[in-house]
């Protein structure tokens, strides 16, 4: 039955103009799924990974720094349409900071180290169907963004659903596009191969390429970081930060006891009844930030020794076809992990990077506090935190979890929260403007709906 649906699944991707490349990679995991891999890498198979190193301890000089960048491309994932808020685009065009979006700020960053080390650093977007023709649209408003002979994205790719029941391809009357999802953002080694992006960044002289989330704005270009990479002659290395109580549901690298070789964990490849080695802070110091650097080169040759497929570790997904309908079609999505790949390279290693650049906007409560007085934005489009420790915001997800009820309810702007340690909203208010919040603050659900009046002070 199994090999019934496989080839439905492969006719179906032929049929909805999947490159072959990415159908390639499909089979072999849909293989893997079948022979009952799910993913689980439990904690007596691997050791912590306690001590790497960090870009403030190594010295790189100023000319290291400039010509590692001038061979480095800027590739941001932007596929997401940032649906757990409630959007219906891609979250890269959100206004962040004076009417300005993630995608803006990106900009701004780039034509800055530009203009800064004399280099072209190519900006580069991996774009879903769904978040193309907008993000392309936002571009075509900063004229000098596109390097020549290079293109401004590449597409994710796309495969079917698959029944729970028996792994055929899904399908769903009510809205086809349902019947189909990403590959999660292991993708990117794919498509930078299927789309042609990967040779003509190699025929134009790039070696190293810099990637990370679009809604992650403390991921700025680092010609230090570029230089520290080039010289350390790894051909992959992500960066991450230590982890803080905040940070549990973060992945973490670790050595796996068998071959001695650096592997990405998420919480999702954790057996259930080790969750408390996995969110100990002390036993796994760092978690992953998403945020790569990786060999083209190298990229290249490993991809053409392995015929395509990096093999990358099955992540295993049970969801049902309309994610807003738990009584749906159960299925099962097949996924990896970009920063799994680390696995796949010998002498890949890491880097410890400050928190600064760590700075995703996963829900509203991130999003009041970059917009935040918390956060200065400098000349080269970095948000710098002003105080020596953000605030924790905790807004009511009831009236605040979608965009459009969190921008109606603070169109004035979000309060100050530069002195505050805490600020906990629970019940249905409407912030004024010139709201001040200090120390642990608390906006309680007595009295709600009501308004949080101009001038007062939490």
């Amino acid at each position: 039955m199994s090999e019934n649906g496989l080839t439905a699944a492969q006719d179906k991707m032929r049929a909805g103009g999947v490159a072959e490349q990415a159908i390639e990679v499909f089979t072999h995991y849909y293989r893997s799924l079948e022979q009952g891999a799910t993913g689980l890498i439990p904690e007596e198979t691997i050791a912590p990974l306690t001590e790497i190193d960090s870009i403030e301890d190594v010295e790189v000089s100023e000319e290291q720094a400039r010509e590692a960048l001038s061979r480095t491309v800027l590739i941001k994932l932007n596929g997401g349409l940032g649906t757990s808020m409630g959007m219906d685009q891609a979250k890269s065009l959100l206004p962040v900071r004076d009417g300005k979006t993630f995608l803006d700020l990106l900009v701004d960053q780039v034509m800055a180290a530009r203009a800064r080390y004399g280099v072209e650093l190519p900006l580069i977007f991996m774009n879903s169907f769904r978040t193309r023709q907008d993000t392309l649209d936002a571009l075509a408003r900063h004229p000098g963004i596109e390097v020549d002979g290079l293109p401004l994205d590449f597409l994710q790719n796309r495969e079917p659903k698959l029944r729970a029941s028996d792994l055929t391809p899904v399908t769903w009357e009510a809205d086809p596009s349902l019947e189909w999802c990403p590959p999660g953002h292991g993708d990117i080694y794919t498509a930078l191969v299927a789309s042609g992006v990967l040779d003509a960044l190699l025929e134009r002289g790039f070696r190293y390429a810099m990637t990370s989330n679009s809604d992650n704005l403390g991921a700025a270009p680092s010609a230090r970081i570029a230089g520290w990479f080039a010289a350390s002659g790894a051909p992959y290395a992500p960066e991450m930060c230590r982890r803080t109580p905040a940070d549990v549901k973060g992945g973490h690298l670790a050595v796996r006891k068998s071959d001695g070789r650096i592997i990405l964990r998420d919480t999702a490849q954790t057996p259930p009844e080790q969750m408390g080695y996995f969110t100990d802070q002390f036993r796994h110091p760092f978690f992953h930030t998403n945020n790569l650097w990786f060999d083209l080169q190298v990229l290249r040759d490993t991809l053409v020794a392995r015929q395509g497929i990096l093999g990358l570790p099955l992540i295993r997904n049970e969801k049902t076809v309309d994610p807003a309908d738990p009584c749906s079609t159960p299925v099962i999505q097949m996924e990896t992990a970009m920063g799994a790949a680390v696995e796949a390279f010998e002498g890949a290693t890491a880097v410890e990077v400050p928190r600064s650049r760590f700075l995703p906007v996963k829900t509203t409560n991130d999003l009041l506090l970059v917009r935040s007085d918390v956060y200065e934005v400098d000349e080269d489009g970095l948000l710098q935190m002003v105080p020596d420790q953000a605030c924790t915001v905790s807004l009511d997800p009831r009236y605040y979890k979608r965009i459009a009820d969190f921008e109606a309810r603070f169109a004035q702007g979000v309060p100050s929260i530069r002195h505050a340690r805490t600020l906990t909203v629970t019940g249905d208010w409407t912030f004024e403007d010139d709201v001040v919040a200090t120390g642990d603050a608390v906006v309680g659900q007595e009295g709600a709906p009501g308004v949080i009046t101009s001038g007062t002070r939490l």
